[in-house]
């Protein structure tokens, strides 16, 4: 089969090749790709800045993946030939609290991920695709989609009424503020550029900052919500920003701390975090069972993923460059 393969760190070392197509041993699926997505963990993965010791030689990359099961090994029982299916970045995280060693088990590294016309996914974590969405749409959600859901649904337990931030205009954020609108939230968005708040206005946000013209955008969101702050922050920017998010989510509000775009240190100013109460919790992704029950509210609200652009297969790095560069939404690689 015809393969990605990351040979070194860098994209230079991203290479187009052929390796031995898999296949699928017992309680496994073969599932003929049809288009996976990007996140910024695929970019930092490349560039060797994410878990460097973890990522095996000839990686095969990038863990959100939709697709379609061409054959299955002994005893599945959950998905037959023909079914559509999505790859779960944690592919043992099925239910419950994650295990200790759930970073083990990714697709994208240290497991072979999507980018390659064919991969492996144990039934046990492949997931239904939505009949509504195509190949290219559905393989937006396992990272974007799913972590915004688990941030507002199971960590946030967000409500009809509550505010709720969203930094930037990535996937994260844009599935979050569909999501979040759809639930009955005000949804709060900032972005560096004028016409991305513009936009995301018109898919349910109520408010939007701009940031670089309103670097204290902390104070705008007290202000836009009578001096407490939002219910609710998904903090995807990480570095000392994060103190900013600590003053604008209210007293006993709750921070999703999801990305590190601007740093993954902080020196976080501790008095405000004891005065105000504020719950801090590292989101990554979800178990399993959280996407079994997104895909059916996606489809009840008529929520669809929005694609910045879409790569051929063989422009796979220029995917890559695009990402680095920013995206309004998603950017995605038609495989085949």
């Amino acid at each position: 089969m015809k393969a990605w393969q990351l040979k070194g760190f860098g994209l230079k070392n991203l290479v187009l090749g052929e390796t031995e197509t898999p296949q699928p041993k017992t309680g496994e699926l073969l599932v003929k790709v049809g288009a996976v997505s990007l996140n910024f963990r695929d970019k930092a993965i490349a560039d060797g800045i994410y878990e460097p010791h973890l990522v095996p030689k000839d990686l095969i990359p990038v863990s959100d993946a939709a697709g379609a099961v061409v054959a299955v090994g002994e005893g599945v029982t959950r998905f037959k030939v023909g079914d559509r299916v999505n790859s779960h970045l944690y592919s043992r995280w099925l239910d419950g609290p994650p295990g200790p060693d759930e970073p083990a088990y990714c697709f994208g590294s240290p497991l072979h991920g999507g980018l390659a016309e064919y991969m492996i996914i144990h039934e046990d974590s492949a997931v239904r695709a939505p009949d509504s969405m195509s190949d290219e749409e559905a393989s937006t959600l396992p990272i974007a989609a799913l972590t915004a859901w688990y941030s507002l649904v199971d960590f946030g337990q967000l409500q009809a009424g509550q505010s709720v931030l969203v930094q930037g205009t990535g996937g994260v954020s844009i599935f979050a503020t569909q999501i979040a609108h759809a639930m009955g939230a005000k949804v709060i968005a900032t972005s560096s550029r004028d016409e991305n708040l513009e936009a995301v206005l018109k898919l349910g946000a109520s408010e939007g900052i701009n940031y670089r013209k309103t670097p204290k955008w902390e104070d705008e969101v007290l202000k836009l919500t009578d001096g407490k702050g939002v219910d609710l922050l998904l903090d995807v920017a990480g570095g000392e920003g994060l103190n900013q998010s600590i003053a604008a989510t209210k007293a006993a509000g709750r921070i999703a701390v999801i990305g590190f775009l601007t740093g993954q240190t902080t020196p976080l100013q501790l008095m405000p975090v004891i005065f105000r109460q504020t719950t801090l919790r590292g989101i990554a992704v979800a178990p399993r069972s959280s996407f079994d029950r997104m895909n059916p509210f996606l489809d009840e609200h008529h929520i669809r993923p929005v694609i910045d652009h879409v790569y051929p297969f063989e422009q796979a790095r220029e995917a890559y460059e695009h990402l680095a560069r920013g995206a309004f939404g998603k950017v995605v690689i038609k495989v085949s």
